[in-house]
């Protein structure tokens, strides 16, 4: 990884209220979700959970920079080649497009795609929304890219 000359961008994805429900009642606490990234290929994110919204975007974000993954991008703006990423009940579909198309994607798909550096790609999620399995299955599907010289080459 090549953080030490970039600085990380983050993006809080989802903000979300959970309840404990003790003796007294419940107790109320904050779980965030951010995605962290260069712009260079360079993506990850991290949950926290604290009793106040910046400490649990903090927590979150340390993790997120830790968990950074270099994933393959064509000329800096979009992928390889098509993928389906899948985790739990989420499926995204990514297309590369052409230059200026820009990125057509929804909520934690689109937090994931910008921070990775990725300009112009088509996407739809099917299945579920769920920001944590949205977020999971689109770096799955980038996971899978592969270099399409590369694999040329090889085969």
């Amino acid at each position: 990884m090549n953080n030490e000359n970039v600085e990380a961008q983050e993006r809080v994805v989802t903000i979300n209220r959970v309840a404990k429900v003790v003796k007294g009642g419940r107790r109320f606490s904050f779980s965030a979700l951010v995605v962290a990234g260069t712009g260079q290929g360079d993506v990850g994110f991290g949950t926290g959970k604290a009793g106040e919204v910046p400490e649990a975007i903090g927590k979150a974000s340390r993790i997120a920079k830790k968990t950074m993954q270099n994933y393959k991008l064509k000329e800096s703006r979009t992928i390889p080649h098509e993928v389906v990423g899948i985790f739990g009940a989420a499926k995204v579909i990514l297309i590369p497009a052409a230059p200026g198309t820009g990125v057509i994607a929804g909520g934690a798909v689109r937090a994931v795609l910008e921070t990775v550096g990725i300009k112009d790609i088509l996407t739809k999620c099917v299945g579920t929304r769920n920001p944590h399995n949205a977020v999971r299955a689109t770096l799955q599907g980038l996971g899978q890219l592969v270099d399409t010289k590369q694999s040329r080459v090889e085969g």
